[in-house]
């Protein structure tokens, strides 16, 4: 099947994306920061959160938009106990990216006119993770990664966002598969409820106290500090920290350098609150 039909007459659709995260938006208003780009926070559902990036990182710096939101997921996904599930689409494909704590991240593409283009088992540790219906939810995964002339790319993931409603995500109007990160942007702006997030929310956080910050918002997602366990966490975050940062670099990556950055500062973090932790 030909492209076209993903094609606004002679126009391919601008890249846009969102991000999914299973959690209130108070809980991801103290972690949102840590991606050093300003975003758009509305709820998505019971017990979901959608975050829609006001930058386009991947217009001005030339990286693929995937790359980018994969890294956000994953610097988002290792600072909380929540997965956050990233959708993307550009002009030649579209897809999800689901990153939890510190495993692998999974995700699957399609091309624009649909065209399954990942590995079914993708789809099945998507769901075993997001806790869906083993049987229900996976026959409907299922379907997505099989051939359909009738299902271009924004279809596929429409098809993936009902599957979601089970679990009780309630996409807000306006924010579609298929739309500009322009179009994403002026819709969010208008829905009840919705919050800025950027570096200016991170600052005042690291400029608070250590005894505000652990009896606010942001205590669920502190890195733990005293006992073994958080002695030996903290410098395994630094380290893999820094590998991603280098891994980043080396591929002129933005995505996996916040992620990796994400990672340096939460392992140093843990090592700042274990030093302060007055000893016994």
């Amino acid at each position: 099947m030909s492209t076209d039909r993903f094609r606004f007459g002679a126009r391919a659709p601008a890249p846009g994306a969102l991000l999914l995260c299973r959690a209130d938006p108070g809980a991801v208003a103290a972690v949102a920061p840590l991606l050093r780009e300003p975003a758009l926070l509305a709820p998505a559902g019971d017990g979901w959160s959608v975050l829609v990036p006001e930058g386009r990182p991947w217009l001005h710096g030339g990286e693929p938009v995937d790359e980018v939101v994969a890294g956000w997921a994953a610097a988002l996904a290792v600072g909380a106990p929540w997965p956050v599930l990233a959708l993307w689409w550009d002009a030649d494909r579209g897809g999800c990216t689901l990153a939890s704590g510190f495993r692998r991240a999974v995700g699957y593409v399609w091309l624009a006119d649909g065209t399954p283009a990942g590995e079914g088992e993708a789809m099945r540790t998507f769901a075993a993770r997001l806790g869906l219906d083993p049987v229900l939810d996976v026959e409907a995964l299922d379907l997505l990664t099989r051939p359909d002339a009738e299902a271009d790319v924004r279809a596929r993931v429409r098809g993936l966002i009902a599957v979601l409603t089970r679990a009780g995500v309630d996409l807000p109007a306006g924010l579609g598969p298929g739309e500009s990160a322009d179009r994403l942007r002026e819709a969010a702006r208008s829905l009840p409820g919705v919050r800025r997030t950027g570096r200016d929310e991170r600052h005042g956080a690291v400029r608070a106290e250590p005894d505000v910050m652990e009896d606010g918002p942001a205590r669920p997602f502190l890195p733990p500090a005293g006992g073994p366990a958080a002695r030996l966490l903290a410098p395994a975050q630094v380290a893999a920290g820094l590998s991603l940062l280098g891994w980043g670099a080396c591929r002129r990556s933005g995505g996996w350098a916040v992620a990796g950055a994400v990672l340096l500062a939460h392992g140093a973090l843990g090592l700042a609150r274990d030093a302060m932790r007055p000893r016994d």
